[in-house]
C-alpha cells in the first residue's frame, strides 16, 4: 500500500494529475465564460499563439502532421516492444496514459480552452432574433443579388494574393469582430496526407498544438479564400465551426476583392439553400441564380463527391460530432449550418448596420 501511494505521488504520473486538474478546470470555465474569454482567449492565449505561429512558420511543412504521424507510429512501436519484453506491461499503460494526458493538456491550454469562452452574439453584442420566413426571405433575395452580381471568374487565381487580401480583411475588421488583431501569423500550409482528408470530406484544419492552418490541395480555387478564411478564424481562437464560418464569411464578404466576396457569398448562399429547400416555390429561387453561379456550386459538389470515400467520410463525421460535442458545442457537425442564425442577426438588426465598421458588407456591388 506505502508503494502505491509512493508511486500515485510520483513524478512518473504527475501530467496524469495535471490533466486531470485540467479537465476540472474545463468544468469550471464552461460555467464562467465571461473569465474564459478575459483570462485566457484575451490573456494567455493572445502569448501562446504567437510563440507557435512564430516557430512554425519557419517550416515549409506542417508541424502538428509530423506530430500526428509520431503519435500514431508510437503506439505499434509500444506494442512490439512490450512483446518481445523490452518493457514490462506497467511501463506500456504508463507511457500510453502519460501520452494521452500530454495530449489533452497540450491541447487545452494551447488552443481548447477558447470552446468556453462567451458565444458570439454574446461578445460581438449582437441581439438575437428569431427569424420568421418573411425576413429569410429578404436575406436569401438580397443574397442572390449579391452573389449574382459578384460572379467572377477565378482563371487568374493567386493563392498569396488571396492569403494578403484575406488577411487585409481580418485587419480592418478586427473591431468589429473582437478580435486582438494579429495574435501571431496565419501561414496557411497544405495538409500532408490531401488525399486521405478529402476522402473525408475535410478542405482544411486548424492544428492547436503548432498554431497552424492547413489546406487540402485538392480545394477548388472558387472555395479557397472562403476556406481559408474560416481556418484563420480558428487561428484566432473563434472554436465553434458556425462561427468560424461567420467570421469567414465577413471578412470575404465585406472585402474589397471580388474573387473573396463572390467565394463567401457563393459559400454561405449554398447553406441559405439547404434551409430554403422546404419553401414552396424553392425551384423558382434557384432559377434565380446565374447560370455560372449554378454551374459552381454543381462543380463544388460533384468534384468532393468524386473524391469522397463513403466508411471514411462516415467515421470522420462521427469522430468530429463527438468531438465537438465534448467540447460543449451541443449541435455536434450540425454546429457547421449555425452561420445562418449569425447573419440573420447581423443583416436584420437596425443596429448592428448602423455601425459604420461593417456598413460596407451590405453595399449592394453591382456591376
Amino acid at each position: 500500500m506505502r508503494r502505491f501511494i509512493q508511486f500515485i505521488f510520483s513524478r512518473k504520473v504527475i501530467l496524469i494529475w495535471l490533466a486531470l486538474v485540467t479537465f476540472g478546470l474545463t468544468g469550471l470555465l464552461a460555467k464562467f465564460p465571461a473569465m474564459t474569454n478575459s483570462i485566457y482567449s484575451n490573456g494567455v492565449y493572445q502569448l501562446v499563439a504567437p510563440a507557435l505561429s512564430s516557430l512554425s512558420r519557419l517550416f515549409p511543412f506542417s508541424l502538428d502532421d509530423v506530430f500526428y504521424i509520431l503519435l500514431v507510429l508510437a503506439l505499434p512501436v509500444l506494442f512490439v516492444l512490450l512483446i518481445i519484453r523490452r518493457i514490462k506491461f506497467r511501463t506500456f499503460i504508463l507511457i500510453f496514459l502519460n501520452t494521452l494526458a500530454a495530449g489533452y493538456l497540450l491541447f487545452y491550454w494551447l488552443w481548447g480552452f477558447n470552446y468556453f469562452r462567451p458565444a458570439l452574439n454574446e461578445r460581438l453584442r449582437i441581439a438575437h432574433h428569431q427569424p420568421d420566413t418573411s425576413s429569410f426571405r429578404t436575406v436569401l433575395d438580397t443574397l442572390i443579388n449579391r452573389v449574382n452580381a459578384e460572379y467572377v471568374s477565378f482563371d487568374t487565381f493567386l493563392p498569396d494574393q488571396i492569403n494578403l487580401a484575406v488577411e487585409q480583411s481580418y485587419k480592418q475588421s478586427a473591431g468589429f469582430l473582437g478580435l486582438n488583431y494579429p495574435t501571431g501569423s496565419r501561414t496557411p500550409k497544405q495538409i500532408t496526407f490531401s488525399d486521405f482528408f478529402a476522402q473525408a470530406g475535410i478542405s482544411g484544419y486548424y492544428g492547436p498544438f503548432f498554431n497552424e492552418i492547413h489546406l487540402n490541395s485538392h480545394l477548388l480555387p472558387v472555395e479557397y479564400p472562403m476556406v481559408l478564411g474560416h481556418e484563420k478564424a480558428h487561428q484566432f481562437g473563434i472554436t465553434r465551426e458556425a462561427e468560424a464560418n461567420f467570421y469567414g464569411w465577413f471578412v470575404c464578404a465585406s472585402s474589397d476583392n471580388q474573387q473573396l466576396r463572390y467565394s463567401g457569398n457563393l459559400y454561405l448562399l449554398q447553406y441559405f439553400l439547404w434551409y430554403a429547400r422546404k419553401l414552396e416555390d424553392f425551384t423558382k429561387i434557384v432559377a434565380r441564380l446565374r447560370p455560372e453561379v449554378t454551374a459552381d456550386m454543381e462543380k463544388i459538389q460533384r468534384h468532393w463527391q468524386t473524391l469522397r470515400n463513403e466508411k471514411v467520410n462516415e467515421i470522420s463525421s462521427r469522430v468530429n460530432d463527438a468531438y465537438l460535442k465534448t467540447n460543449k458545442v451541443e449541435k455536434g457537425v450540425d454546429d457547421y449550418r449555425g452561420v445562418v442564425g449569425f447573419v440573420m442577426d447581423v443583416m436584420t438588426d437596425p443596429m448592428v448596420r448602423q455601425k459604420t465598421d461593417i456598413e460596407r458588407i451590405f453595399r449592394s456591388n453591382q456591376k
